[in-house]
């Protein structure tokens, strides 16, 4: 009888074992919404879903939009999307992690050393402009990596502060705001350039979907 009952207690706590297991195996994964608190207040959307694929890893899409015609007097129109892969050091959705992103942009922009009122010349036989009234319209490829921590605001809530440098590869036309003209016709097509440079950052506020 002793031993029918030591039977008895293993195979219960076999098949004991077994069911958690599967409950574990079977749970699950875990989904956030995101929205980035530094650009809703400017009018700017970054949105995201990040999905949990195991312990440790996450997969996310990121859209940003950047709807401004003028912006401070600048062109500011940006329409990007990415995705990423996470890895957590500690598990998904805590604490840091490092990531890879790819993501691909267009854009209507006045690029930052385009801002202030000088003389330029695209080539000695170009005519001159004042680079305030220049602009570039275009699209981006970018392959960069990413940094963050994120940790629990309360039992859905999380907080995710990232940021995220890479190459950028850009093709674009360079366009004077209000005479239409190309400042850079020099017969090429497609003007090119390609920086290094950090292109994403901010301050996600998440809420678990599940």
């Amino acid at each position: 009888m002793k031993k029918l009952i030591l039977a008895l207690s293993i195979s219960l706590a076999s098949f004991a074992s077994g069911q958690i297991q599967d409950t574990i195996e079977i749970a699950p994964k875990k989904l956030y919404i995101k929205a980035n608190a530094l650009f809703l207040p400017v009018g700017i959307l970054n949105a995201v879903l990040e999905y949990q694929l195991n312990k440790k890893m996450t997969i996310q899409g990121d859209v940003f939009i950047s709807p401004w015609k003028s912006f401070a007097g600048k062109y500011a129109q940006v329409y990007m999307i990415g995705l990423d892969g996470r890895y957590y050091f500690d598990e998904a959705f805590i604490h840091f992690y490092v990531g890879l992103n790819i993501s691909a942009a267009r854009f209507i922009i006045q690029k930052c050393d385009y801002w202030s009122d000088v003389p330029y010349k695209y080539t000695p036989d170009s005519p001159t402009y004042i680079t305030s009234d220049l602009y570039q319209n275009g699209y981006s490829f970018i392959l960069g990596a990413t940094v963050g921590y994120q940790f629990k605001l309360s039992e859905n809530w999380n907080m995710d502060l990232f940021a995220s440098a890479g190459t950028m590869q850009s093709y674009y036309r360079g366009y004077h705001k209000t005479l239409g003209v190309r400042y850079d016709d020099d017969g090429r097509n497609w003007d090119q350039s390609g920086e290094f440079l950090p292109y994403r950052g901010g301050i996600m506020i998440s809420y678990k979907l599940r």
